[in-house]
């Protein structure tokens, strides 16, 4: 059985040698190169062409390489009868931890606003404020969720969570479902977005979600672009609602240059490198996946796709 890595940047050399040396038992075709297809039955993918995976007649399991599916639960050319992994892994959520982190500190004590007179050669102090001053709100308390959660709290903010379903979260306060959505926002002074995409979840940073916080709140997406509207978001900044957002996800990928985004003084952006997978720690999972895959045993971290996630 050999399995084909499907992937749209310049990493799929270095995943294929990575594991060819993991396992060398196994064959690996990158999609690139001439492979038979119709011995395909497993396929690494990470943002595929749409449409290259009904290419192998028979493929039986798709894993992603990293937390994200919802570029594979787009492509209704997929047969819903394959089933779809993805990675939870603790470096991922530790990256994001990180990064949302630095991104709030950033925000508190007026850091891009410095580089930005640096620039202008500009001396001009400005009144900073306190991890104590503010309340952190985490939309989606799945692995990256939970692990910010732990972050924050550790450091010294105050933090409540939003989750679709019940969660356990001892350390935080986690509002549920549509009914106590308000109230989680009510609360939130800095609004992180972790959510999974989904019909349900697209478009969810509008203008009414943004109304419901408090004024002056500021967002930071790190999940995917979509859920973002982009109109709204700017609409909210410039009329004060929001004071300003931290985005590394987008629509459309590079973000196009004549984005308003771009020359925005009030959103930082950042190339879509908030946590990205890490190689030594996501092949052990694919690898013990493709393992189970083949004793016909449960997979993990198995994409239910009535969820989406």
């Amino acid at each position: 059985m050999s399995i084909v890595i499907i992937r749209q940047d310049n990493k799929i050399e270095a995943w294929k040698t990575a594991l060819e040396e993991s396992a060398k038992d196994i064959q690996f075709f990158s999609f690139l190169e001439p492979h038979p297809k119709e011995d395909i039955k497993v396929a690494f993918v990470w943002k595929h062409p749409v449409g290259i995976l009904k290419d192998y007649p028979n493929l039986k399991y798709i894993a992603s390489f990293g937390a994200g599916v919802d570029f594979l639960l787009d492509d209704d050319t997929i047969s819903t009868d394959v089933p779809i992994t993805r990675v939870v892994d603790p470096i991922l959520a530790s990256d994001m931890s990180e990064f949302v982190l630095a991104s709030i500190l950033e925000y508190l004590k007026n850091l891009t606003h410095y580089k930005k007179d640096q620039l202008e050669t500009v001396w001009k102090p400005q009144t900073y404020r306190r991890i104590t001053d503010v309340k952190v709100g985490i939309m989606g308390m799945g692995a990256l969720g939970s692990d910010l959660a732990k972050t924050l709290t550790n450091v010294g903010f105050e933090v409540v969570g939003f989750a679709n379903s019940s969660k356990k979260e001892s350390s935080i306060k986690v509002y549920c479902g549509h009914k106590e959505r308000n109230s989680f926002l009510r609360e939130s002074n800095i609004l992180v977005c972790l959510l999974p995409l989904t019909p349900q979840t697209e478009g969810i940073l509008n203008s009414d979600l943004f109304s419901q916080l408090p004024k002056g709140a500021y967002i930071i997406n790190v999940a995917r672009g979509g859920h973002l509207n982009d109109q709204d978001l700017l609409d909210s900044i410039d009329r004060g609602q929001l004071s300003g957002a931290s985005l590394d996800v987008f629509h459309e990928e590079p973000l196009r240059e004549n984005h308003p985004f771009w020359t925005h003084e009030k959103i930082n952006i950042t190339p879509h490198i908030a946590s990205v997978s890490d190689i030594t720690s996501v092949i052990p999972q694919l690898l013990e996946n493709y393992d189970r895959f083949k004793r016909d045993l449960p997979l993990n971290n198995l994409v239910l796709r009535q969820k989406g996630y």
